[in-house]
């Protein structure tokens, strides 16, 4: 088992394979369901962006979206059981057979909101296949800790109604976020990020209020997911005693947790 510097096991591997299939295998029997428990604070961030703003189709960018799991439960109202079965590998045998069955998908069932999706993530094979199975609208491909985006990546990004993010933040920094917001030309996307309670998101609030945001702190606590193994539970509990984060109760009892963050403008 392979861990990266906070502790966690490295999964890159199945973020980076050319379907779905390797992402819900390795993680089912981990238990991962952030993005299921995200979804009904996302659901009702966008009813609340959509009445207050007048936008009939918020546009929603998905930073490390992978193969597109929250837009698929947002637009489709799918459920992770459901994405779990469809890529458990009794299915289409090729990635072309699994992409036509998802556009089949997309094309015939309602769209459960009226939303259209981009998604920001540094593998693109997952970017390519959450697009051609109709889960995404639009695809940034960059790594917006190193740099600012092209010109192209900018316009993409540019008119975001609503950031949102299950998990990537800690690997994405301020520096990214930041970035996402001056590709708007003084507009500022409203925000929630569920983060792992092992990374600090102060930098990242701080960085936020700079530009003109205020954020809060849900106080309930999400399960993420499993520990892979001892190892990983080790790795973890080591970096979180060091940043002075107490897991009694939580990541001690062996599960991942993050807690979500919402930023919006100061003057909403």
């Amino acid at each position: 088992m392979r861990l990266d510097a906070s502790g966690k096991v490295s999964l890159d591997h199945i973020y980076t394979a050319p379907d779905p299939r390797a992402y819900f295998q390795a993680l089912r029997p981990l238990g991962y369901r952030v993005p299921q428990l995200a979804k009904p604070y996302f659901d009702k961030l966008v009813k609340e962006y959509r009445e207050t703003e007048r936008t009939a189709v918020p546009r929603v960018l998905d930073i490390g979206c992978s193969y597109g799991i929250n837009a698929a439960l947002l637009k489709y109202d799918l459920t992770m059981d459901e994405l779990y079965a469809r890529y458990d590998g009794t299915g289409p045998a090729t990635r072309a057979g699994l992409v036509e069955r998802d556009r089949d998908l997309s094309r015939s069932r309602s769209p459960a909101h009226g939303l259209r999706f981009t998604g920001l993530d540094a593998s693109t094979s997952a970017l390519a296949y959450a697009r051609e199975a109709g889960f995404l609208d639009d695809t940034v491909h960059a790594d917006l800790e190193a740099g600012d985006p092209t010109p192209e990546q900018r316009d993409v990004l540019a008119g975001t109604d609503l950031v949102i993010s299950t998990g990537c933040v800690g690997y994405v920094t301020e520096r990214t976020l930041t970035r996402v917001v001056r590709a708007q030309d003084g507009r500022l996307p409203w925000m929630a990020h569920f983060v792992l309670r092992m990374f600090p998101f102060d930098p990242v609030e701080d960085a936020l209020a700079e530009l003109g945001y205020r954020t809060i702190r849900v106080d309930e606590v999400f399960k993420q997911r499993r520990f892979a193994g001892p190892e990983e539970r080790r790795g973890v509990l080591d970096s979180m005693a060091a940043a002075g984060v107490d897991a009694t109760g939580l990541e001690e009892d062996g599960w991942l947790h993050a807690q979500l963050y919402l930023s919006t403008p100061k003057d909403r």
